[in-house]
């Protein structure tokens, strides 16, 4: 599937400036200013300065919040978001609400608390983000996220994404029938997206640790609705169409051709109609002109 842009010149917009150098610049900025995040239930909020706010805005990472507060503007991450910037991109340090920053155990533990499927999810928002794809939540499409080419203001999604933990698809979990591939794949297509399944196999590992993540791997697969007239290889009927595209094409040809002829018939039959009455009207016109003569003469 080709990217659908969003405008004239927005790809090469894009070209110009990859997402990978926008999130480089996002990762010196944040070095450079000691960044910390708060965690805040689901979520990690970043005070963050002007210049910060723009590249967190183009590198698509979190949502800006606006407040009251003249000195201070929040960007709010996900959780998935400020696990891949503080544990993958080593930028970011997350405090809880005692202040206190927590280290890479702590927070594992803390994530994994607050969503039991964090390690599948964040393995699999992170193969994507490795690959410089934009990820975000996809919960208004029914799949866990959507990932762009690009900045969403320059181009549509691509993507529907789906994560499959180990031997979910197998017992309990999603797409375990066909009518769920079947509504999920219908439902993807009509927002024009290809479905995107990452399942995720642990090979033995647990979620011990951040560290388990490395030994994880990622199976990639798209699915895509099945359309007996693009995957057609019977030439028979291949042919038996291309005769009925040619004979309609030359059944539209020759109605042309027929309507141009009558027009110009009736283009010859008005003119003709026209100088026939222009004739009548100079005779009618000489006769008066005689008769009027003819009487002036008999006063006389």
């Amino acid at each position: 599937m080709e990217p659908r842009w969003k405008g004239k010149g927005f790809k090469a917009k894009a070209l110009a400036e990859p997402i990978s150098k926008i999130v480089s610049q996002l990762r010196s900025s944040l070095i450079q200013s000691d960044a910390h995040g708060l965690l805040v239930g689901c979520s990690v909020l970043i005070a963050a300065e002007a210049e910060q706010i723009d590249l967190l805005d183009r590198a698509c990472f979190g949502n800006h919040n606006t407040t009251a507060e003249k000195d201070k503007e929040w960007f709010q991450l996900g959780l998935e978001e400020a696990f891949y910037l503080c544990y993958s991109l080593k930028c970011l340090t997350i405090v809880s609400d005692d202040h206190c920053p927590k280290n890479d155990v702590e927070l594992w533990q803390c994530m994994i608390s607050k969503k039991s499927a964090f390690p599948d999810f964040y393995k699999a928002y992170a193969h994507l983000r490795m690959k410089n794809w934009v990820v975000k939540s996809g919960s208004t499409y029914g799949v866990d996220f959507v990932a762009y080419r690009h900045h969403p203001s320059l181009v549509h999604s691509e993507y529907a994404v789906l994560v499959l933990s180990e031997g979910e698809d197998e017992v309990n979990g999603r797409l375990r029938l066909w009518s769920d591939l079947h509504c999920t794949t219908r439902l993807s297509g009509s927002v024009v997206k290809t479905l995107l399944v990452l399942k995720i196999n642990k090979n033995g590992n647990g979620a011990a640790s951040s560290s388990s993540l490395e030994k994880y791997t990622v199976i990639e697969r798209t699915i895509t609705r099945w359309r007996p007239e693009q995957c057609r290889e019977n030439p028979m009927i291949d042919e038996k169409i291309t005769k009925q595209r040619e004979a309609l094409g030359k059944a539209a040809t020759l109605k042309t051709k027929f309507i141009t002829k009558q027009d110009v018939k009736l283009k010859k039959g008005v003119v003709g109609i026209a100088s026939s009455l222009i004739v009548v009207s100079v005779s009618l016109t000489l006769v008066l002109i005689s008769i009027m003569v003819s009487r002036r003469f008999c006063l006389n």
